[in-house]
């Protein structure tokens, strides 16, 4: 699995669109013949045409049709991956298992998640307790700023502890 970790994968400082790199990924399996990865890479980019935009017809009638590939965010494809991810964990789940080679090859295609520490060091800087009744209403400014690189439960225990001392 390291190998995997080294050679696939893709960050935000790669200067790459991670659309590119999944199709950049995707061959480079097929020629290396790791079926794992390929077929990984495959079920990512089948799911593309569930990626829609909203369109109005001449008519007036609204609806929606396929996204075309350059209107396919970073963003939509780490959703896609993340609706992947939680499968994968509700599979594991059943059969006890803690993990498995395709949920890695899949987490190695979303950004590294914020740790307790950094989250912990951005809320002592930024965040003004004084403006709130409670340390559980800064979560909204919080989230509004990591997003979805920081785990809601993660957040809620650092400011739950942070009430408390």
């Amino acid at each position: 699995m390291s190998d995997i970790k080294s050679e696939y994968g893709w960050d935000p400082s790669m200067g790459i669109s991670l659309y590119d790199k999944i199709r950049q990924d995707m061959k480079l399996a097929m020629v290396n013949k790791n079926h794992a990865v390929r077929d990984t890479m495959r079920l990512i980019m089948g799911s593309f045409p569930s990626l829609t935009v909203a369109i109005t017809l001449e008519s007036g009638k609204k609806t929606t049709r396929v996204k075309k590939p350059e209107e396919i965010t970073d963003e939509d494809l780490m959703d896609i991956i993340r609706q992947f991810i939680k499968s994968e964990k509700t599979v594991l789940e059943y059969k006890n298992e803690t993990t498995s080679d395709y949920l890695n090859l899949l987490h190695c295609y979303l950004p590294k998640m914020a740790t307790q520490e950094e989250i912990e060091q951005w809320i002592k800087d930024t965040v003004d307790f004084s403006a709130f009744k409670s340390p559980m209403q800064a979560m909204g400014t919080v989230m509004k700023h990591y997003g979805k690189s920081a785990s809601g439960d993660t957040v809620r225990e650092i400011l739950k502890r942070m009430g408390t001392a």
